[in-house]
């Protein structure tokens, strides 16, 4: 692994698009990444795509992270990418949590998704995607 040369923290914005309600997965993910140094923009519940991708831009984030278990994924999250690409961020890393089929998965990483946890990822295993994406 490259090191990181950055003087300031690694900022991530973790959001809750549509109207999921559940938010224990993002706060201890948010947590993980509070825990290993970075600083992390929870932006709350019932983001919309516009929200979430202004709030991004605004905070001048390094990554983005959706949590999502309403099953809206593939209508919230295609509408952030787009928006992200439209205000010229294409190249900021987005990943997803939430209980995504297989298929899914496959679609968002192709509209550009970086990575898509499922439940029972460790969270050190997205610590070290988030340090992996932005360092290097």
């Amino acid at each position: 692994m490259v090191a990181d040369t950055r003087d300031a923290p690694i900022r991530v914005l973790i959001a809750k698009p549509g109207l999921d309600g559940h938010e224990r997965g993002a706060k201890v993910v948010a947590r993980a990444l509070r825990d290993a140094g970075m600083e992390v923009i929870y932006t709350g519940l019932r983001q919309t795509p516009e929200m979430i991708v202004e709030a991004a831009i605004q905070e001048d984030v390094d990554a983005v992270g959706i949590s999502i278990l309403s099953g809206a994924h593939m209508a919230l999250v295609p509408r952030i990418m787009e928006l992200l690409r439209q205000d010229g961020h294409a190249n900021l890393p987005v990943f997803v949590g939430g209980i995504i089929p297989p298929d899914d998965i496959a679609a968002l990483t192709e509209i550009g998704v970086a990575r898509v946890f499922g439940p029972g990822t460790s969270t050190q295993e997205i610590v070290e995607f988030v340090k992996a994406q932005v360092s290097g």
